[in-house]
């Protein structure tokens, strides 16, 4: 599906931006939904598309504002509709159901409205489908909806079962699941691995998380781009598709980066109790600065959980094909160290 007109919602996200890059260079026209205030830094500049190349518009609004959004999806044949606010914890928790309940019911609500959209490929997240302590899950798993460590879950299990319903009632959405996004880019709360290990590698965080039995689903940014494309192409509308990858504990991933550079692994473990104490702390410093908290109390209720995911169905209808836990470190490890923000 090339040449298309397509809308990409939180274009100026960590991994909105790098889907951008990615669409225009297969020759379509981008529109980038953006707000006013919104950090272009990893968007890719405004072009016309000259010689049949791909080309980027810049619009303007929020997913939160329907008539920002209905104007911004005219004439569009594919929405990715990527805007999350993705955040452990926000001292005002009503914004989470706002934008990620809320943001989806709108773009819903336009493509009954507007006649152009063909599909809608909307970014979930495997905190949608819950916990697997013991188990690795696949597409078939609904949240319980019992417990929820953080108030993002909350809310993307929420939406997961608002898109679950659209699509019974034939709005031809595919929704995707990536696993912890990691890579090389925009250093945001989505981004928590190269943050944890700029902490690691500059003393602030001299031993482990835990005591290593939390196992989470590493994705890279550019797999879970590649992902996005390919169920654009050949995803089936109503279908789920978890673009996830390694399995491992972050003790794996600091001991990873440890072998990739040479460096002595982490001597300890700091107990998760610690951790939630710290977190505590920081949320207080958070209320008083208003500077978001790198690890808070939700940051720690999620470490104590697993949370293990199965690509295969992804891997069988899409060719997703994610690289290897050691592969993707080794490239955010040389990231880091040429823009200076670690050294070894």
């Amino acid at each position: 599906m090339k040449n298309k007109k397509l809308l990409v919602t939180g274009a100026s996200g960590y991994l909105g931006g790098r889907l951008c890059y990615a669409l225009i260079n297969q020759g379509n026209h981008v529109k980038a939904f953006v707000r006013p205030t919104s950090d272009l830094s990893s968007v890719p500049p405004p072009t016309d598309g000259g010689n049949n190349g791909g080309a980027l518009e810049l619009v303007y609004g929020d997913v939160t504002d329907y008539s920002s959004l209905l104007e911004a999806c005219s004439h569009c044949q594919v929405i990715f509709h990527a805007a999350a606010l993705v955040e452990p914890w926000l001292p005002d928790p009503s914004k989470f159901s706002s934008v990620n309940v809320g943001g989806l019911k709108n773009i819903l609500q336009v493509y009954k409205e507007i006649k152009s959209v063909e599909k809608i490929i909307y970014t979930s997240s495997f905190f949608a489908l819950g916990s697997t302590d013991g188990y690795i899950a696949d597409e078939g798993q609904i949240h319980s909806g019992k417990l929820f460590c953080t108030e993002y879950e909350r809310s993307k299990a929420i939406a997961d079962k608002i898109a679950l319903d659209a699509a019974a009632e034939g709005v031809p959405i595919v929704a995707v699941y990536p696993g912890v996004i990691y890579g090389p880019g925009k250093l945001t709360a989505g981004n928590v691995v190269a943050r944890l290990i700029i902490e690691r590698f500059n003393g602030r965080l001299p031993g482990y998380i835990g005591q290593g039995n939390d196992r989470f689903s590493f994705s890279h940014v550019d797999d879970v781009v590649e992902g996005h494309i390919a169920a654009m192409d050949k995803g089936r509308p109503g279908q789920r598709y978890l673009l996830t990858g390694e399995n491992a504990s972050f003790k794996d991933v600091f001991d990873v980066a440890a072998a990739i550079t040479g460096t002595k692994k982490p001597l300890f473990s700091i107990p998760l109790a610690v951790i939630e104490v710290y977190g505590w702390l920081l949320v207080i410093f958070s209320r008083i600065t208003g500077k978001l908290p790198l690890i808070s109390p939700p940051t720690v209720y999620v470490l104590r959980h697993q949370w293990a995911y199965s690509f295969e169905k992804a891997k069988a209808e899409l060719n997703y094909a994610p690289r290897s836990l050691e592969e993707g470190l080794a490239e955010v490890l040389s990231w880091l160290k040429s823009s200076r923000l670690i050294k070894y």
